[in-house]
């Protein structure tokens, strides 16, 4: 496993979540880690935009689209 070191974290930021930490009965470092992993299992926007960009599937104008989804909203 790796490690990752944080350097200069401000005084406000690390007193919330050492008490964030302690709320959940965690240590600092269980509740830093259990937050690295729930980030890093989430796709990027980055990554979400790439996926959807390389889908095969017809193009759309922005224009068109507003004009659609215009539509659809007016008709509720």
């Amino acid at each position: 496993m790796k490690n990752i070191q944080i350097r200069k974290v401000p005084d406000q930021v690390c007193d919330v979540l050492r008490r964030r930490a302690a709320e959940e009965g965690m240590s600092l470092q269980e509740y830093l880690l259990s937050a690295v992993r729930e980030l890093a299992s989430r796709p990027s926007v980055s990554e979400v935009l790439k996926r959807a960009g390389s889908r095969a599937a017809g193009e759309l104008r922005l224009s068109v689209a507003a004009k659609h989804l215009r539509a659809e909203r007016d008709a509720r």
